[in-house]
């Protein structure tokens, strides 16, 4: 199986070279702490956990799944200490308010956290992980009281919490909840109904879960305006902060899943259970969002997780298993056959999975400064930066979680064709990455609704193409000053500099059609949402390319091979991925008849 390497060198490029963290943080009201020497403890400190702690535990994890007994749930051996650990060393509290019992640090931190964590043992970091967009909710929508009451054990990692919105008759399409909330004289509320696919709904790592659930009052109107958000602990909470009696929450079952077994997924049933309103009523679904966007962002994570764990099993096989020799001549001299990294297609496999990961973690940390202004916002009661900053992360959001996850996905695919039919065995752990990459691109929303949110509300009905014509114009500011440089760096800035140019046509093409033919933005969101992608990752390559390129120029042999290596994984991108936009752009173009002339009644299996 993968043993997990946190990619450190990678991290601190990225943090140090590219994005400029060091002077980001010091920007940050809440940055002052956050001094090169603490970034690197945190970074080193997490990733001996990862690689010590979590990781060993991974395929025991997914062998052993979780058990489900009397509406009880066991985790894999082994978890139970861990997360202990991982409380212990105040790893939940990381980017929290002080006041609440957090460090108080910038919330891009967690992330980088989340990002180690996630690759090393995806199932574990679920658990902490649903917390996160459980603390950020109540942060901004709860009252004083809520905030006192939740925040503190949440920070701590004593309590964990969930989000509740799925039901039997829903997923994406929430305007169907049927969860009932009825007000009581105390001015709580009795909860009614069921809910499926709650990760962490039930478990044995806390003392308490808190649970963020939809539902809708006696009088709400239809749709997604009647629905209202709730806090439902699974202990009640005694005046003094101690746990009280049992909530009638409970889990009814267990989801039998193909991937991500060790973290427990249930259905959860709501008899009865007492509730508290947060936020206003009949706004629940304004509220969840600030969950959603944040779960949002955690999935993109799970993509390069899995494109960088796949990379890490794949490439030391590659190195070390041989088979037939290099078209090009002999390589192994000693060996009557080569390694199959001498083989191009193998070396084909390996940059793609290689170039997938380390542009997708530019990606996510450019986000994360993001993150960083638009929390600093809430903070500091300053709505226009918490809205500015709120705005444009919601253009990258779909773009993160829809791409990544698919490219990580496809990345975990080809780790297991490197490794040819022992990628399909368990012992090596490879059909295990590929198993949980699969849920990515489905859950906190499929793909298709991420191009739906992207084309259909980020760019044609909130901003009007601005959003795209902003990011291009990001992107032309980058290329422009080596449009005329040689060697690999020039090449690529103007490849991407015709790329930025071809994004807005294409943008205003697609906008106009649509005020013809409604159809238009169902039929080419999918193309729009990953051509969008490939630009992006290969703005974000252009930018590492020329940081790797002016780095290597100052000399320093002991990086020279990283820096090297880091400009020619650009190349292959720019080369052989980045093409692919040109067949989304031809989809995407394509009249929506070839899609919607067939009759229903033709949907036949005859």
């Amino acid at each position: 199986m993968p043993q997990y390497k946190a990619p450190l060198r990678d991290m601190r490029f990225l943090l140090n070279d590219v994005f400029d963290y060091t002077g980001h943080y010091a920007s940050l009201s809440n940055g002052t702490d956050a001094t090169p020497d603490m970034v690197e403890a945190i970074l080193e400190g997490c990733a001996t956990f990862c690689e010590e702690v979590l990781a060993p535990l991974n395929l025991s994890g997914d062998q052993e799944g979780c058990t489900f007994t009397n509406g009880e749930v066991t985790t894999p051996k082994g978890f139970k200490e861990a997360y202990a650990e991982y409380v212990a060393g105040g790893w939940q509290g990381l980017a929290h308010p002080q006041e609440y019992g957090g460090q108080g640090l910038p919330m891009s931190l967690n992330l980088l956290k989340a990002e180690m964590m996630g690759t090393a043992n995806w199932s574990f970091t679920m658990y902490p992980g649903l917390s996160l967009g459980c603390m950020n909710t109540i942060f901004q929508f709860g009252s004083t009281e809520q905030k006192n009451t939740y925040m503190p054990p949440l920070v701590s990692g004593e309590w964990t919490g969930t989000m509740c919105l799925t039901e039997p008759q829903c997923g994406t399409d929430l305007g169907q909840v049927k969860t009932k909330a009825e007000p009581q004289p105390d001015g709580s509320y009795k909860l009614y109904g069921t809910k499926i696919f709650i990760s962490s709904g039930e478990h044995d790592l806390a003392e308490n879960i808190v649970h963020i659930v939809l539902a809708r009052l006696p009088d709400a109107p239809k749709g997604t305006r009647g629905i209202s958000l709730f806090i439902v602990p699974k202990f009640l909470i005694q005046p003094d902060g101690s746990l009280g009696e049992r909530n009638p929450v409970r889990a009814g079952a267990l989801e039998h899943k193909m991937g991500i077994r060790a973290s427990a997924t249930c259905v959860m049933n709501f008899d009865g259970a007492t509730g508290y309103m947060i936020a206003e009523p009949n706004k629940g679904l304004e509220a969840m969002f600030t969950f959603m966007n944040t779960a949002r962002i955690g999935t993109a994570v799970q993509g390069l997780a899995h494109a960088e764990l796949s990379y890490q099993g794949a490439l030391p096989y590659a190195k070390e298993r041989r088979s037939m020799r290099a078209l090009s001549g002999k390589k192994d001299a000693d060996h009557p056959n080569d390694a199959l990294i001498w083989h191009a297609d193998v070396r084909r496999m390996l940059l793609t999975q290689r170039a997938f990961a380390e542009g997708a973690r530019a990606m996510i940390y450019h986000a994360a400064k993001l993150a960083d202004h638009m929390v600093a916002g809430v903070a500091e009661g300053d709505q226009a930066k918490y809205e500015r900053y709120d705005n444009e992360l919601g253009f990258f959001t779909p773009i993160l979680k829809g791409f990544i996850t698919e490219m990580g996905l496809e990345a975990a695919n080809i780790g297991m064709q490197v490794f040819g039919g022992h990628g399909y065995i368990k012992e090596h752990g490879m059909e295990h990455i590929a198993r949980d990459a699969r849920i990515s691109t489905l859950y906190e929303g499929t793909t298709g609704i991420q191009a739906l949110d992207l084309l259909g509300r980020k760019v044609l009905l909130q901003t009007r193409g601005k959003c795209i014509k902003a990011f291009t114009n990001d992107m032309i500011a980058l290329a422009k000053p080596h449009l005329l440089d040689g060697g690999p760096i020039g090449k690529m800035a103007r490849m991407a500099f015709k790329r930025a140019i071809q994004w807005k046509v294409l943008t205003l093409r697609i906008m106009l059609r649509a005020a013809k033919d409604r159809d238009v933005v169902s039929a080419a969101c999918n193309d729009y949402l990953m051509y969008s992608g490939f630009v992006m990752m290969g703005h974000f390559w252009l930018k590492q390319a020329i940081v790797a390129s002016q780095q290597a120029a100052k000399g320093g042999k002991e990086s020279a091979d990283f820096y090297k290596a880091k400009v020619q994984t650009a190349e292959f991108y720019f080369e052989r991925l980045l093409p692919r936009a040109d067949g989304h752009k031809r989809s995407m173009l394509a009249p929506t008849a070839s899609i919607m002339q067939m009759d229903k009644e033709h949907f036949s299996f005859s």
